[in-house]
């Protein structure tokens, strides 16, 4: 359906087709979720490994869903049935009416990626980033459709954390944006809407002020790791503790998004912690190597 102006108008119903590019843990759940809402998905990786581990991953976590009553056998079974695991990106976008975009927080990265996307992609397809570092103001340029571009913020684990931000840039039309907020709802997500970019949107933003006192008590010797964790979860309601948080999400994650904010703003501040860049430069990433700020068996 085209507009007035000739340009190509997308509604909600039209979408039918996700991809997602990139298996790591946000990618893999974002594609499983998608499934469940009744999408077909590909979900693509330049890795197969990584596409091996995802759908194992995957299986393990939709298995214990089943166990807890959750979720029934059928619909397990149903929404594996509507993904496709897929090295190819040319395969994984050709059809597709939504992408969403999962890659490592890295900006020359992503803007390839975008480039490459944009060639392959139908003209109607709505190009949304899961990252909450890099606006896409930083990425849009790179296509021939800024106005399809925009943020779509998932909070890890994203099968369980139910808050998506939308973030409509400058370049974002309003009906991209609307679009993408409707979507996190059919996947039942409660999204709210961003009218102004601002790297970090608003929960990291709120919770980056948390982790950096954290880690400014723990250099300085006033508390350990356990006691500041323990200060959040009891006294705070806090769900899990900054570091618990930070182990959870990986502290290379931790370590590129603060990279990234001090690239774009040139202060000092924003810069990983002393801790933090020695526990990356270690490779102890958290939970996904068994060791960060605390230890896993």
């Amino acid at each position: 359906m085209k507009d007035g102006k000739g340009e190509i108008d997308m509604e909600i119903d039209q979408i039918k087709q996700i991809a997602v590019i990139g298996s790591g843990a946000m990618g893999s759940q974002i594609a499983m979720l998608c499934a469940l809402a009744g999408y077909h998905v590909t979900l693509q990786d330049i890795n197969e490994e990584s596409l091996v581990k995802a759908k194992q991953s995957l299986e393990g976590n939709m298995k214990r869903r089943v166990e807890k009553g959750r979720l029934s056998q059928d619909q397990v079974e149903s929404a594996f049935d509507r993904i496709l695991f897929e090295s190819l990106l040319e395969e994984a976008v050709k059809n597709a009416d939504f992408v969403i975009e999962a890659i490592v927080e890295k900006l020359e990265a992503k803007r390839a990626l975008y480039a490459e996307v944009d060639r392959l992609a139908p003209a109607h397809t709505i190009i949304a980033s899961n990252s909450s570092t890099i606006v896409s103001s930083k990425i849009a340029d790179a296509t021939s459709r800024p106005d399809k571009i925009c943020n779509m913020h998932f909070f890890n684990p994203a099968l369980v954390m139910e808050l998506v931000e939308v973030v409509q840039g400058p370049h974002t039309s309003e009906e991209t944006a609307q679009i993408t907020f409707e979507l996190a709802k059919r996947i039942n997500k409660v999204p709210i809407l961003l009218k102004k970019e601002i790297s970090g949107f608003v929960a990291n933003r709120i919770l980056g002020k948390l982790m950096d006192e954290a880690i400014y008590l723990l250099e300085n010797g006033i508390a350990t790791v356990e006691e500041i964790d323990l200060a959040c979860t009891k006294a705070l309601n806090h769900p899990i503790g900054p570091f618990a948080l930070i182990d959870l999400t990986g502290i290379d994650v931790n370590y590129h998004v603060r990279m990234q904010r001090y690239l774009e703003s040139g202060d000092e501040k924003m810069k990983p912690s002393k801790i933090v860049t020695e526990l990356f430069e270690k490779g102890d990433l958290g939970r996904k190597t068994g060791k960060g700020f605390y230890t896993y068996s």
